[in-house]
Formats: C-alpha cells, structure tokens, sequence
C-alpha cells in the first residue's frame, strides 16, 4: 500500500534551505512581497526565477539528481517535519512508498530532498504563507500514475483539491479519510469517514489510527 499525507507547518529546526550565489539563504512562502523582513533570508516562491536563470523549482530538481554530500543540508522529505507521524509511516511502509503531499513542491517521494518552506492551505496562516487557487504553481507529481497499488490519503479538506489534480488517472484505488460533516468533493476517490473530536490536524491520528490496527480502508 501507498500512503500519502499533507505536509506540515512545523519543520525541523537543522533542516537546510537553498541559497542564492550570494550564499543567502532562501526562504520558500506563497506571497514574497509581503512577508514581514527578515534579514536571515531572502523570501521567494517556488516557481520564481533564481539568480542561475532558472526556476528554484528547477534549481532543486537539479541538486536531487546530483547532490553530492548534499553541502545544503537538505532534509528528505518525510524527515523534515516534526511529527513523528511522518517517521512512523515510512518505518511501516518504507520510504519508497511514502508520498508527501506538499503546498510548496506537489506531491514528492518522501526521501526527496526538500529546503525548508513556508507554504500552506490553511486559512488560520498568515497571508503571505498561504497558497490561494489563483496562485500559479508547477507542481511536482512523483507518484508513478501506473502503480496498481492502493494510496490512502490522509489530508485535510484544504489539501483534497491538490490531491484530486496530482493523482489524476492514477490506476490504483485511491483511497480518503477525512473529518467532517460533509463528505468532501473527491470524485475517483473512496471515502472513508474518521470520527474524533480532534479538528487540527487530525490526520496525523488519523493515520495513527490505521498503523494500529484501529481503522481499516
């Protein structure tokens, strides 16, 4: 089985950024021009052209295929967040398997190597953090649409629309949990209700839930 899972707000404190040629650090977020100054880092969106000429999108495909040591401390995907949860999944089901559905990059293989980014959904974040449906993103789409096998989805509502678009014709059965009222909109998909009082980021019980045994698809 596959297991996809939305990405998360709070990084690891080591994990490292790409950098201009000037050697700042570049800090990924939705909307650059009004995000508060911050003399640690310039602010730039993914699909912004670096100083090489090149998207950033495109400058970090081009250190995964060739990083080396890996001089920026990137961090794979499903290590760069805090939640074990991320952690769990991949013990279980092996990072091979493991996709993480990011507002910033699309939907990586969790052992892709990812800077930290400051991207999100979720209507509570601050403005220049949060991505809107107009914004124009290239996203990445890492899972293979000829797999046979299941993917479960855990992610919010916010999250549904980016995984319906990066899983299109995928030839598996995809698989969703999700925690409301209403059923969201996901044609293709199999819903499967999660009931908790939890209402923030529920998905990580969620997927607790189905590492124990607790629930089942």
């Amino acid at each position: 089985m596959i297991a996809v899972i939305q990405c998360a707000a709070s990084k690891k404190p080591n994990a490292g950024h790409l950098q201009r040629r000037d050697g700042r650090k570049v800090l990924f977020v939705a909307d650059p021009e009004s995000a508060p100054a911050d003399v640690s880092h310039v602010y730039a969106r993914p699909d912004d052209m670096a100083d090489s000429g090149r998207s950033w999108r495109d400058e970090l495909l081009s250190y995964n295929d060739a990083p080396g040591n890996n001089p920026l401390g990137l961090l794979p995907a499903w290590q760069l967040y805090e939640n074990e949860t991320y952690a769990l999944l991949a013990e279980r089901y092996g990072v091979d398997r493991l996709y993480i559905l990011s507002a910033g990059w699309g939907l990586l293989s969790s052992d892709f190597l990812t800077p930290k980014y400051d991207i999100t959904f979720s209507a509570q974040a601050d403005a220049y953090k949060r991505r809107r449906k107009k914004d124009r993103y290239n996203d990445l789409r890492m899972l293979p649409p000829d797999t046979d096998e299941p993917a479960v989805f855990f992610v919010s509502r916010g999250y549904v629309q980016l995984a319906r678009t990066l899983t299109e014709g995928l030839r598996g059965p995809r698989h969703l949990f999700y925690n409301s009222t209403t059923p969201p909109d996901a044609p293709g998909f199999i819903l499967n209700a999660y009931e908790t009082r939890t209402r923030t980021n529920w998905q990580y019980e969620c997927a607790k839930s189905l590492l124990a045994g607790n629930i089942e698809i």
